[in-house]
């Protein structure tokens, strides 16, 4: 199986400014999400992705199929979920839909049976013979999913699919997005500004600054990695503490009066910690794991210097 995507020194200007700058990853995840600040080049690696500009170096592959020279084989290959509104006034939603699936190449009857059911599935079903124009904010972030799950595409591109919804219809998006990834009929690329969204959703991320890759990451790794890390308060001798867990290989730093942070190595368990702290006659006060959160993970790119790796 090819990854999902692949980006080789992808480079694009719009008039004389490049906005995407050398990015080069791959991958492979089954939910990606795609972070940044305004700016980023989230929005515009999105329309490269999907043929509406052209890179000026380098090149992207979308399941091994190279986006310019098999644009058309992507298409058929991608469904689209746009951050702002592009429907036809006066049409109802099943037509909508329906159409949205003859332009991805289904024939029409194929189409309009798909329609019925990616709308159903994504709970319009009753309101599905009603126009557009009727419809509230949260019922239209629907009809852009189901139009773009209509086709039965490998990839589903969602450029902020939450904007604008109340905590209820939040939900019920978040809940339609992980019962895609867990189907496995249908990768996932999220963007959003909503960390929350991302960390629910995603299992890798990447992130974006001024025009660069900054992080890429696997969360289910560094969620694993960050049991490892320990964050303590002591009462006693915190050197001394200390030494005794460096003999059992444990990296630490002492950040304040009283205060640790150890990395725990494989094998060594917390219960060792209270043995040695019983035998130096060091209270542990406070015992934490510190697991870096999505947001964690964002602000430290965000920091890197220059915004590059």
């Amino acid at each position: 199986m090819s990854p999902v995507i692949e980006l080789e020194n992808l480079e694009v200007k719009l008039g004389k400014r490049a906005i995407l700058k050398g990015l080069k990853s791959t991958l492979s995840g089954r939910a990606i999400g795609l972070l940044g600040p305004n700016g980023a080049g989230k929005t515009t690696l999105i329309h490269t992705l999907l043929g509406f500009y052209s890179p000026s170096k380098g090149s992207a592959r979308i399941f091994g199929k190279d986006i310019e020279k098999d644009a058309k084989k992507v298409r058929a290959q991608v469904g689209y979920m746009p951050e702002r509104d592009s429907f036809i006034a006066g049409m109802s939603c099943v037509h909508f839909v329906s159409m949205m699936g003859e332009l991805s190449g289904l024939p029409t009857d194929v189409a309009l049976e798909r329609a019925h059911e990616a709308l159903f599935f994504v709970g319009l079903g009753e309101a599905r013979y009603r126009s557009v124009d009727t419809y509230s904010l949260g019922m239209k972030q629907l009809a852009k999913l189901a139009q773009a799950l209509v086709h039965g595409p490998k990839l589903i591109i969602l450029d902020e699919p939450t904007n604008g919804l109340d905590p209820p219809t939040r939900q019920r998006m978040l809940k339609l997005i992980r019962d895609i990834r867990d189907s496995n009929q249908a990768y996932i690329l999220l963007s959003s500004h909503l960390l929350r969204d991302v960390e629910e959703c995603c299992e890798e991320i990447l992130i974006l600054k001024d025009g660069h890759i900054v992080t890429y990451c696997n969360l289910e790794e560094e969620r694993k990695l960050n049991q490892h890390f320990l964050e303590m308060e002591l009462r006693g001798n915190t050197e001394l503490f200390a030494e005794e867990i460096s003999k059992l290989g444990c990296e630490y730093a002492i950040t304040a009066t009283n205060k640790l942070k150890i990395v725990m190595q494989q094998g060594i368990k917390v219960l060792d910690l209270y043995r040695i702290a019983q035998a130096r006659e060091v209270q542990i006060r406070r015992l934490n794991y510190k697991r870096d959160s999505l947001e964690d993970i964002f602000y430290k790119a965000m920091e890197e210097r220059n915004g590059r790796l």
